[in-house]
């Protein structure tokens, strides 16, 4: 489950409150230039990177290519979720509160 999220300081966050809200978890932000304060970021960022090398220009990715990676880092079981999918997880969390 979901206690806390750490977010950088980009503009897309500025909706902070009422996704903690709606989550129903405290959400932090993390210092600049410090991505280890952001360790399921960084973590993704290394499953992204084994799909699209660092060198990858994103002109070259389609959008179709991205949403397959997309579906298949979803679809992935991950240790932290006790080895079932982020998409489970989210389901999981979607019908409590609906």
């Amino acid at each position: 489950y979901l206690f806390t999220l750490t977010s950088d300081n980009g503009k897309e966050f500025a909706m902070h409150q009422e996704i903690a809200t709606a989550l129903e978890i405290d959400f932090y932000f993390a210092n600049p230039y410090s991505p280890w304060e952001r360790g399921a970021n960084e973590n993704l960022n290394g499953l992204i990177r084994q799909y699209i090398p660092k060198s990858t220009s994103f002109e070259e990715i389609t959008i179709e290519r991205i949403i397959e990676i997309q579906e298949k880092l979803n679809n992935r079981p991950r240790k932290r979720f006790n080895f079932e999918t982020p998409n489970y997880m989210f389901n999981q969390k979607v019908a409590l509160v609906t």
